[in-house]
């Protein structure tokens, strides 16, 4: 349940302009709602500071409408990753509203205002123009969650002058959410140029010894920067996740 919504509930039934009973009727499926598909965990907006995420993968059209319905009904903006395009069009007839990108696989639901939330900024950047999907999956999770976000695109190692360039806008960022392909090499020089936290993502992006992603992975574990953390291989989302929570305190 959106934590604005309950406020203002528990405010109404205060000053006596909402019945105890419509208050208990929203308040009884608190901390979760079971459906035909799903068992809705309403209670996380509450302990996370942010709503259930769907994962759009291995559902059907018709699950993530039913869990969108349910989560709708309790205020919450709606937040879908990794959807393919070919279940969009059913969610579109349902919720008009929603916006789908593509690039991202990403199906957002805005039911109130994103407040921001986040003290400082969050800067994603990205090694190569093969990694921007994963950019833009942190980029729009990050947002929905309450943060400023900027990016940089295509400043990989291969021409480290265009990351150079761009210190002063490495320096003024709270936190970095790194990502790269490849041999994985650019949150180790962006770990060694900044005193923030480095969120480093591999992404399935390479020739044949990169193994879908597992040689970028290995070489960020073993980054000889300090203060560099890695999530699992293409995890926009994770790490803008993670990100978000390190903006907020």
């Amino acid at each position: 349940m959106n934590v604005d919504h309950l406020k203002k509930l528990l405010e109404g039934v205060q000053r006596g302009k909402v019945p105890v009973e419509k208050a208990l009727q929203e308040l009884k499926q608190l901390p979760y709602e079971e459906i035909d598909c799903a068992t809705i965990d309403h209670h996380r907006h509450l302990r996370q500071g942010a709503p259930e995420t769907i994962f759009g993968a291995g559902k059907t059209a018709v699950q993530v409408v039913s869990i969108m319905k349910s989560m709708q009904a309790k205020k919450n903006n709606i937040l879908v990753t990794r959807l393919q395009r070919e279940k969009v069009p059913p969610i579109k007839r349902a919720f008009r509203r929603a916006r789908y990108y593509p690039q991202s696989r990403v199906l957002t639901l805005l039911n109130h205002p994103v407040k921001i939330a986040g003290k400082g900024t969050i800067l994603v950047l990205c090694a190569g123009t093969s990694d921007i999907p994963v950019a833009e999956e942190a980029i729009l999770t990050a947002r929905i969650l309450g943060n400023r976000v900027e990016h940089l695109y295509d400043v990989g190692v291969a021409g480290i002058h265009r990351l150079m360039s761009q210190r002063e806008r490495l320096r003024a960022a709270s936190v970095l959410v790194v990502i790269a392909g490849m041999e994985g090499a650019l949150p180790s020089v962006v770990g060694g140029l900044v005193d923030r936290p480095v969120i480093a993502v591999p992404t399935s992006v390479g020739y044949g010894s990169h193994f879908g992603g597992i040689t970028a992975l290995l070489a960020m574990l073993n980054s000889c920067a300090s203060g560099v953390t890695v999530v699992n291989i293409d995890n926009g989302y994770g790490a803008a996740f993670a990100a978000s929570q390190i903006n907020r305190v």
